[in-house]
């Protein structure tokens, strides 16, 4: 994982958590946005493609940002 203040948090959600969030979002996997396995980001955890990574971001005026992307090949 890239340990830069430019680059939000992604962590790798577990089985459990990404079903919680597709049936939150009323969506299927492939209804997400993609993020590519090898991107700079998360090719470190080595990824699978069906993978869903949550990604935290942190801004002064918002707060905290919490997106879902599923990871493709």
């Amino acid at each position: 994982m890239i340990d830069h203040i430019l680059v939000p948090k992604h962590e790798i959600i577990n089985s459990e958590e990404a079903e919680e969030v597709l049936v939150k979002y009323k969506a299927t996997r492939e209804q997400l946005p993609k993020i590519l396995f090898d991107d700079p980001a998360i090719k470190d955890m080595k990824p699978n493609a069906g993978d869903i990574v949550k990604i935290t971001r942190h801004s002064e005026s918002i707060g905290v940002s919490i997106y879902y992307r599923v990871v493709t090949e």
